[in-house]
């Protein structure tokens, strides 16, 4: 506690269907918002969001401690702090830009073959996140 009061650092928890990818005090937390990024302080205002698939950043001071890729999912931020429930999720440095680049190509291919409007949204949707999974590895989309 800063003052004895209030909160100096933001609870942060990001849960993926697989694992706890996250479970600690922090100073800053960027979430990639449906409606743009976000960034969550200590006594933020009552907040709750889809995430598109993006970059969730972690900040200790003004240095970026985790860069954490979600597919998509949910967060909930209240005066305590921010939890994400992901869709998928994994640390940054764990993606693999060639198995990207073939989900890339296999939603494309789907996506070329499919008729139903169900399944094109689903391509359509796998196409995003393999494309946001290639910007944040920092290769090119073929």
């Amino acid at each position: 506690m800063a003052d004895g009061n209030r909160p100096d650092k933001v609870a942060f928890e990001l849960v993926a269907p697989e694992r706890v990818l996250a479970s600690e005090l922090v100073d800053m937390v960027v979430c990639p918002g449906a409606d743009g990024d976000f960034g969550v302080l200590p006594e933020h205002s009552l907040l709750m969001s889809l995430l598109r698939p993006g970059v969730i950043e972690v900040y200790q001071g003004s240095q970026v401690t985790a860069r954490i890729f979600v597919a998509g999912g949910f967060a909930e931020v209240n005066p305590q702090g921010c939890t994400v429930l992901a869709e998928e999720a994994m640390p940054v440095a764990e993606l693999d830009a060639a198995r990207a680049r073939q989900r890339l190509q296999d939603a494309k291919d789907e996506l070329g073959e499919t008729k139903e409007e169900l399944d094109r949204a689903r391509c359509e949707r796998e196409i995003a996140i393999a494309e946001a999974m290639l910007a944040a590895s920092g290769a090119a989309a073929a």
